[in-house]
């Protein structure tokens, strides 16, 4: 039943949460959008659309679905160890979110990974419906590092589905395009990434683009030096995306999909 009701769950929160943070980048806009945003979105839905056809057509039960599988078989640490479920799930979320910190660093340093995570990077503006534009590669590739973290942790199914909604959310919420007041970004970026924090790492200029990798905790940029405070042009004047497709290019969908293919400069 369990097993059953996570794409539900996780599809209602979902569509929840971009809706509420649509309607606040409408109503408190960080900064204005340079492109047709309805270009932009149309083409942002659609790889979404094509990366869950993708996921349900190759792992049946995802990262939920893992889970359950290794308890079932007594695989990975915490179905070795007894411990408090409450501790073994807070290690597990915390041990998740350094995994995804570390595959979004190595997508940056690693060519081949970098030619299929520039994509995502294309987008000529940011805002919520960025969060969803990955290409169906990376979230394959992203789907079998967590199956792998999974079962080495023997992570609890639970811990598994609020891992997988907050990165959903926070991802959400980190690329919009949200005006929050200065003095609570500075608050919740001690914790948490925020839209502000995160949106440098959209630069268009290399060292800003190489920072700033977290998704979520706020801490693992910090720790390891990869943190930037604000970008060098500000936030209203910073170019979005990469130097060499600042054109309506990368609002198209086939042109998207075929961007890990095309030699960039």
């Amino acid at each position: 039943m369990f097993e059953f009701s996570e794409p539900q769950i996780r599809l209602g929160i979902f569509i929840g949460l971009f809706l509420i943070l649509a309607v606040m980048e409408f109503l408190a806009p960080r900064r204005e959008l340079e492109h047709v945003k309805a270009k932009r979105w149309f083409t942002n839905w659609m790889i979404v659309i094509i990366d869950s056809f993708v996921l349900r057509l190759i792992f049946t039960g995802a990262a939920v679905g893992v889970a359950i599988w290794a308890e079932t078989n007594s695989y990975g640490l915490f179905n070795v160890i007894q411990v408090p479920e409450v501790i073994s799930i807070i290690i597990c979320f915390i041990a998740l979110d350094f995994a995804i910190w570390f595959s979004h660093l190595a997508s940056h340093k690693v060519p081949l990974l970098w030619a299929v995570h520039r994509m995502h990077h294309s987008d000529v503006d940011i805002d919520v419906s960025t969060a969803i534009r990955f290409h169906p590669i990376e979230i394959v590739l992203s789907m079998v590092w967590k199956m792998i973290i999974i079962v080495l942790l023997g992570a609890p199914a639970i811990s598994v589905l609020i891992f997988e909604i907050v990165l959903n959310g926070a991802a959400m919420f980190n690329h919009s395009n949200i005006k929050l007041p200065l003095g609570l970004d500075r608050v919740l970026r001690l914790l948490i990434v925020t839209p502000d924090m995160h949106r440098v790492h959209h630069s268009i200029i290399h060292n800003e683009t190489d920072s700033n990798y977290g998704f979520n905790l706020a801490l693992w940029d910090r720790l390891f030096g990869t943190y930037i405070d604000q970008p060098q042009a500000g936030h209203k004047g910073m170019k979005i995306g990469l130097s060499e497709w600042q054109d309506d290019r990368p609002t198209k969908l086939i042109w998207t999909l075929k961007v890990p293919f095309i030699k960039q400069k």
